[in-house]
């Protein structure tokens, strides 16, 4: 009995564990859920993560229609249709740094140093981080559509355009986001990532048609607007919300969003595995 299990002991030592190479796309987006279910877990104990995406679009939705609508626009119920999308695409993609930022606290905190020890896909915990964040990203859209509805926008697209504009804005922030996660990865501060992450957003967000016509910009500055992608996706958000059209600014807002996913996923991975 002792000879038999001595024998025994050592085959069932040399077994391999199982590791990220066995899990296949279904337990991946499996285990990316899982994930993303933790992140959600985190926000409920800690309902301060969603300050970001409830005050900031009422706080600058009533600033800026009131400040400027009367110099840009004439009156506040000329300038909703502008301003509405514009706060929309801008408070969103701001909301998506904070991907990057948790993404460096839990690594500091040893978090993911545990997660790279199971035997779960690679990509889950960054998948789930991002996937998670997806529901922050429609609470500001919703929070920014009822703001503008309760100062009197009444978007002509009807809740096709409204609903499609919102599924726009969620899909390119979940893209950008992964820009954030890299940065993330690769910084060693979450103060250094919220830090540059602003520094390239803010000249994007306000160097664009969101707020006021490019028309009214110096001639160097509408070639800059012209080629922004936060102008495009603006404008995109616009053509929904208020006829309900479909163009190229959207189709170009979805070529970006899906380029940027090919490209810094793979990356923000890659990072991720050499300093976990």
């Amino acid at each position: 009995m002792t000879t038999t299990l001595a024998t025994e002991r050592p085959r069932a030592a040399s077994r391999p564990l199982p590791t990220a190479r066995h899990v296949g796309l279904r337990d991946t987006v499996a285990q990316s859920l899982t994930m993303g279910y933790r992140g959600l877990v985190k926000v409920k104990h800690n309902p301060e993560q969603l300050f970001d995406v409830v005050i900031q679009p009422v706080i600058f939705t009533l600033m800026f229609t009131y400040i400027f609508g009367g110099a840009i626009a004439g009156d506040v119920a000329s300038y909703l249709p502008i301003i509405i999308p514009g706060i929309l695409v801008q408070t969103v993609i701001t909301a998506s740094v904070v991907t990057g930022t948790q993404l460096r606290e839990d690594m500091d905190k040893g978090v993911f140093d545990r997660f790279k020890s199971l035997p779960i896909a690679r990509i889950s915990p960054l998948a789930g981080a991002l996937v998670s964040d997806i529901v922050r990203y429609a609470i500001a859209t919703t929070i920014t559509f009822v703001m503008g509805y309760a100062m009197g926008f009444r978007p002509e697209g009807g809740i096709i355009g409204v609903v499609a504009a919102g599924l726009l804005v969620v899909v390119c922030a979940f893209s950008i986001s992964w820009i954030f996660a890299l940065m993330g990865v690769l910084m060693n501060k979450a103060s250094a990532v919220q830090g540059i992450s602003m520094l390239v957003l803010f000249p994007l967000t306000f160097m664009s048609n969101a707020f006021v016509p490019a028309d009214t910009m110096p001639g160097w500055m509408q070639t800059f607007v012209s080629i922004n992608p936060v102008s495009h996706l603006v404008t995109a958000v616009r053509d929904l919300v208020n006829n309900g059209q479909v163009g190229m600014p959207l189709v170009w807002s979805l070529v970006g969003a899906a380029i940027i996913v090919v490209v810094f996923a793979p990356l923000a991975v890659r990072a991720y595995m050499r300093e976990a």
